[in-house]
């Protein structure tokens, strides 16, 4: 509890205190003594409500809560119920106070979830070890990391074995291993072992920063039930106000034209009762907090979100369109055989050494490290022109070498043929004669299949691969994971034909996602109604791209995301129809007389009590 709330809650024990005392002493009905002393309990728990009415008063802001609370007790006050203002004053701060804790309490959940940003960053000064602003360091600079101490820059070991603590990024309590050249992303926690790192970017471009930056920024994306409460706030305070207003005067006049005792101190009761019921604090805090914790709960599970409009978007999800490569697979690609047509295997395999060794494509990294030659006597490679969708040609020592799909060679009119066998295979080719070809193998991720059945059980009717990758490859994959469809030898461009034509085709209150992880998914991430990238192995601008990222490539945690929607949605409903439908009917028994200030004080501060708790729920998210 931070010192504001202490000095509330000081204050209400004091103004409850005073009330209890007040009520037990014999004080005549009516007399001016009760007036005054009855006073002080209610300015004590009350003065910065009727404070903040006026400044919105002044600051023709005037249809707020305070508003409501303060010409409400006010009026009760001047009607001579005292014990009923200072009550409804009392219960209301009770109630502030408990929200005010409640949304702390999760924003202290979340920031201890995510406690992720480093302090500093550890650097070598003149033979020191110095501890400096992470802002400061610059790319390419080597970092020590002791055990204990968060990693503060995304970089490559390039000393040291260390186990590290991912919990914070991924919500997995499994440790990892790390050893020198492996990559390793800033907020895990050194566990074991002195780590020395390369840094690969700046702090501000770095992974802790970007989560943090993701979960920070989230509130600024509304969702749907969200703009319903801030339009519903803006016409609905006026309404009630001018039907309280109504309510107090128009009963009272029409009684008195038919020859009856208006009876004004009733209906101006009546009146102020209305007005304590329909302050509509428990929606306007409740569904704000609820996607609030949503989105942090997602996040301690290593789900990050980046706004609630995206939360109630991904809780329609129906169609889940994926990539295969490093979504699906594990993007791990191994040269398992080389087939020259000559028997020169290791020639092949230099030529297309030669070929890739300027691409970062996963395969051409595993065609690097198959060739086990001496790299720095090859000769000096030029005009490298890569071919989307195709391959790459290059020209080495007035040689043109040509390495890609059997569309490469089909498209240069070299003669080549399929190959039936599954993987990736790597055409060869120099001056236009075959060579031969490598095949590549990439691994289906251990939790793939478990994920596809897990999205049929979270209600996703529709699962679909998209892959550049060749048919017979496609389909093993797709039959291994229990897919429902599968496009295959795409280029990315022919991804976005095939996203736009599933959006077309979908209901209108269905939700397409899609999954993937390579700069190339980039366009198709933006153009899906939820974009998921995968954001361990994925790239920058797949990350950037997308809606909701993933932290740790596991594809189970699609359909977990999928469930903590659905949760938050859930409760924001729930507290929406409770709140307006415990109003609505002490509304109506309130300007029949039925109601009185004491149901007016529920109807107000224990339904926003229960919303609140309520919200709460969706931070929960370990059993889903």
């Amino acid at each position: 509890m931070n010192k504001k709330q202490k000095k509330v809650l000081i204050r209400i024990i004091i103004a409850a205190v005073l009330m209890g005392i007040l009520l037990l002493l014999p004080l005549e009905e009516g007399s001016f003594y009760r007036f005054v002393l009855f006073l002080i309990p209610y300015l004590v728990i009350g003065y910065d409500i009727l404070k903040k009415a006026f400044k919105g008063i002044k600051n023709k802001q005037v249809f707020d809560e305070n508003f409501l609370m303060a010409v409400a007790t006010i009026g009760a006050m001047a009607l001579g119920e005292y014990t009923e203002g200072v009550a409804v004053m009392l219960f209301y701060q009770v109630g502030e106070l408990f929200q005010s804790y409640a949304v702390g309490k999760s924003r202290r959940n979340i920031s201890e979830l995510m406690d992720i940003r480093p302090d500093f960053a550890t650097i070598m000064v003149d033979g020191a070890l110095t501890r400096v602003d992470p802002d400061e360091v610059e790319i390419g600079t080597h970092i020590i990391v002791s055990p204990g101490e968060k990693i503060p820059i995304d970089g490559v070991v390039v000393e040291g074995e260390a186990t590290l603590d991912t919990a914070a990024l991924t919500g997995e309590s499994v440790p990892r291993n790390v050893a020198a050249g492996q990559e390793v992303v800033s907020g895990c926690v050194n566990l074991s072992g002195v780590l020395t790192i390369r840094t690969t970017k700046e702090f501000g471009e770095s992974t802790a920063s970007k989560i943090l930056d993701m979960v920070e920024n989230a509130s600024s994306k509304k969702s749907r039930p969200e703009n319903f409460i801030s339009k519903f706030a803006r016409v609905y305070t006026p309404v009630v106000c001018y039907s309280a207003v109504a309510l107090a005067v128009l009963p009272p006049v029409i009684r008195l034209i038919i020859g009856f005792d208006p009876d004004w101190s009733v209906w101006i009761y009546r009146a102020l009762t209305f007005l304590v019921i329909s302050c509509p604090c428990a929606i306007v805090i409740s569904i704000p907090l609820t996607f609030f914790a949503g989105i942090g709960g997602a996040s301690s599970a290593g789900v990050l979100v980046k706004g609630s409009n995206y939360l109630e978007a991904l809780s329609k999800a129906k169609y889940v369109v994926m990539d295969k490569t490093g979504t699906l697979t594990e993007g791990v690609f191994e040269v398992t055989k080389i087939k020259s047509v000559d028997g020169k295997e290791d020639a092949l395999l230099e030529s297309a050494y030669l070929a890739e060794s300027y691409s970062n494509h996963p395969i051409s990294k595993s065609l690097r490290q198959a060739y086990k030659g001496d790299v720095a006597s090859l000769p000096e490679v030029k005009d490298v022109k890569e071919i989307s969708g195709q391959g790459v040609t290059v020209s080495v020592n007035n040689e043109t070498i040509a390495c890609g799909n059997i569309k490469l060679m089909r498209a240069l009119g070299i003669e080549a043929s399929e190959v039936e066998e599954p993987g990736t295979v790597v055409h060869v080719a120099k001056d236009n004669k075959y060579l031969g070809y490598i095949l590549i193998s990439d691994r289906v991720k251990a939790t793939s299949k478990a994920a596809i059945k897990a999205m049929k059980k979270a209600g996703v009717k529709h699962t679909i691969m998209l892959t550049g990758d060749s048919k017979k490859v496609a389909d093993i994959v797709s039959n291994e994971l229990g897919l429902d469809s599968v496009y295959s030898e795409l280029l990315p461009a022919d991804k976005v034909d095939k996203v736009e034509n599933l959006l077309s085709n979908k209901g209108e209150k269905e939700t397409l996602v899609f999954v993937g992880d390579g700069i190339n998914d980039a366009p198709v991430l933006s153009r899906a109604d939820i974009g998921i990238a995968m954001g361990a192995l994925g790239s920058d601008a797949a990350i950037e791209a997308a809606d909701i990222v993933l932290m740790d490539d596991d594809p189970l945690k699609i359909s977990k995301a999928i469930r903590i929607s659905r949760k938050s949605m859930r409760i924001a409903y729930e507290n929406i129809y409770f709140a307006i439908g415990i109003k609505v009917l002490t509304l109506l028994l309130g300007a029949i007389g039925i109601a009185n200030m004491w149901y007016a004080i529920f109807a107000d501060v224990g339904v926003m009590v229960i919303a609140v708790l309520n919200a709460i729920r969706a931070l929960n998210v370990k059993k889903l």
